[in-house]
């Protein structure tokens, strides 16, 4: 089942989107960001920030009362931005992720929108590709990495984002 987050999943959610992007733990599904990066992709203090942005859903799945996968969704202007999106290590492959992004498209549609971009690191090519087969393209744009005191950059290798979009309608 597809929800909107609330405060009170904020520590589920923390402990899902870090075990998901890096660490050990996110070492047994394909999306880790862990060879690139170390430290925390989040916290429950920008989680909270989050979800008390009007501009901004958390969108959750569940099953069993337990969070499985979730995606952040941006209203920027004339456009959805998409980012966050976390399936559990274990569950990854099984559908969870398409259909948070089928359920980010009905979202942008009923705001008016036709668009949603996001930002992938470029060396992510699987992840990449994996976008690509689900409708986006890469719009050419690139975005710098940030620098942060809650995580640094293990690999030597420049990091930029590339932004992809998909029309909708």
């Amino acid at each position: 089942m597809i929800t909107q987050a609330t405060a009170e999943d904020v520590s589920a959610l923390n402990q899902l989107i870090n075990s998901a992007y890096r660490g050990e733990s996110s070492k047994k599904g394909w999306t880790t960001e862990a060879d690139l990066l170390e430290g925390k992709r989040t916290n429950e203090v920008e989680l909270i920030e989050i979800i008390q942005d009007k501009k901004n859903t958390i969108l959750k799945y569940s099953e069993n009362n337990q969070i499985l996968g979730c995606v952040l969704l941006k209203k920027k202007e004339d456009e959805l931005y998409l980012g966050m999106l976390t399936v559990s290590p274990e569950l990854q492959n099984s559908g969870i992720g398409k259909k948070l992004m089928q359920q980010a498209e009905i979202y942008a549609i009923t705001l008016g929108l036709s668009k949603i971009v996001m930002t992938v690191i470029t060396v992510r090519e699987e992840l990449i590709s994996w976008y690509k087969r689900n409708g986006y393209v890469d719009s050419g744009a690139r975005e710098p990495f940030p620098v942060s005191d809650v995580f640094s950059q293990i690999s030597n290798e420049p990091l930029e984002f590339m932004v992809l979009e998909k029309r909708i309608s």
